[in-house]
């Protein structure tokens, strides 16, 4: 056998010329100063990487890496060891036919996840219009939904669409406004009002009941909710079970964990504890994020927890969360890690097309960054939308988020977003729009 070739921009190499193929190392990290790209790594670099970290367990080799913010990669992601070229992956990459049995319409093996503070509709509208397949909703509170709080006027899915559409159903969808199919995200304390909490939401229109059992968030954590459960999961169990009682069979319940709370072999067991009994109960399927509760985003994700866990239940549906930036990641975890689909979630946030990217890469297509003209519609699209939701302020207020992000795609980064942040009305958002993304750019991806 060979050595193991090295791939570079979609294409494998070898030294030697017998052609055998062990693997590709590939690296999906964060150039210094630069955008991220596809680079070969040296694997004498990753020893060091190692002992700088504290050291790795042995099946992370080749996953090395780190993440020091919440925003973005701070330095290079973990390297991933692929069987086959990433267009060879993407192209011949399909969904479970059990997933669009469950949810018709999620028709590809990724989607976008909920974002606290982001994931609104407009921000999911905006990912389906570029080919997301399915959206989750931020976390809900059970308590406010059964006060009568936030929901009808954030999280209601066809709210826009009965604000901004026909009342048509098609015209509505052809216009962009159809925000399913949808899960509905609930997180809370009690099994009763987590149970109550979901009646609700089967009321607003979700086809899909998520449970949040995994939110790092200190107060979320100090109220047992969220990845509280993860230590705690008789707790997870009683909640889970209240829910599936008063929810339909014919409505999947998937639920939102970490790995464990921590990496303690009692906070491991409590995981496969937690992870066992919600598919003995009825669970649709879990999206795990490969990061424990205790480490919220800092370091990098052990995607081999992912393996192993795909290892031990080869036939059960589940997504995997963490370290996905690009649409390349998305075929690199689906390819290492063997899980169902890859939930999409903060790198999503100002670049919905990473979702065309994905159904390009299927398509065998290379995957094309947006250009001016297209990242000005969609901003003046996402600013529409999210003042008809929130009002003028509230969106305005809301957009400067979304602009430090949608910022990363323009030559002139730095300059706009510091353009974006000073915007407190509309007018100043188009006043940028105007300044920075002229109209008379070409909209065809380059």
């Amino acid at each position: 056998m060979g050595e193991v070739p090295v791939a570079l921009n979609n294409e494998v190499s070898c030294s030697n010329d017998d052609g055998a193929v062990a693997g590709a190392l590939w690296q999906f990290g964060k150039r210094s100063g630069g955008k991220r790209g596809n680079h070969p790594r040296a694997l004498a670099g990753q020893k060091q990487q190692r002992e700088q970290h504290g050291g790795t367990h042995e099946s992370e080799r080749s996953m090395v890496g780190q993440m020091t913010t919440v925003d973005e990669p701070d330095g290079p992601l973990p390297d991933r060891v692929l069987s086959r070229p990433l267009a060879d992956i993407a192209r011949e990459t399909t969904i479970d036919p059990r997933v669009p049995a469950l949810v018709p319409g999620f028709d590809a093996p990724f989607f976008q996840t909920g974002l606290a503070g982001y994931s609104d509709a407009p921000m999911r509208l905006m990912a389906r219009r570029h080919g997301c397949p399915f959206c989750v909703t931020e976390a809900l509170l059970d308590r406010t939904l059964i006060s009568g709080g936030k929901g009808r006027t954030r999280e209601d899915p066809d709210l826009l669409a009965e604000q901004c559409g026909t009342g048509d159903l098609e015209e509505n969808r052809a216009a962009g406004l159809e925000d399913h199919p949808i899960a509905g995200q609930l997180m809370g304390t009690q099994p009763e009002e987590m149970a109550r909490g979901a009646e609700i939401l089967l009321d607003f229109g979700y086809e899909v009941v998520d449970l949040n059992f995994a939110c790092p968030v200190k107060k979320v954590k100090r109220r047992n909710r969220g990845g509280h459960f993860l230590a705690h999961p008789e707790e997870a169990i009683a909640v889970f079970k209240a829910v599936r009682q008063v929810v339909p069979d014919k409505v999947p319940i998937t639920v939102k964990l970490r790995r464990a709370w921590d990496d303690t072999d009692a906070m491991t067991a409590a995981f496969h504890e937690v992870f066992d009994a919600i598919y003995d109960m009825g669970a649709a399927w879990a999206t795990v994020h490969c990061r424990t509760v205790e480490q919220r985003y800092k370091g990098p994700g052990r995607w081999s927890f992912l393996t192993e866990l795909r290892a031990q239940h080869p036939d059960r549906l589940f997504f995997g969360s963490g370290d996905i930036w690009t649409a390349q990641d998305v075929f690199a975890m689906l390819d290492v890690t063997g899980v169902t689909g890859v939930s999409v979630a903060r790198g999503c946030i100002g670049n919905p097309w990473i979702f065309r990217q994905c159904r390009q890469m299927m398509a065998g297509e290379a995957p094309t960054e947006p250009t001016l003209a297209e990242q000005r519609d969609v901003l003046l699209e996402h600013l529409r939308l999210s003042t008809e939701l929130h009002g003028e302020r509230g969106a305005s207020k809301m957009m400067r988020k979304f602009g430090i992000r949608f910022a990363k795609h323009h030559p002139e980064g730095n300059r706009v977003k510091a353009d974006f942040i000073a915007c407190d009305s509309r007018a100043a958002w188009h006043r940028v729009l105007e300044a920075h993304y002229p109209t008379d750019q070409i909209s065809i991806p380059t």
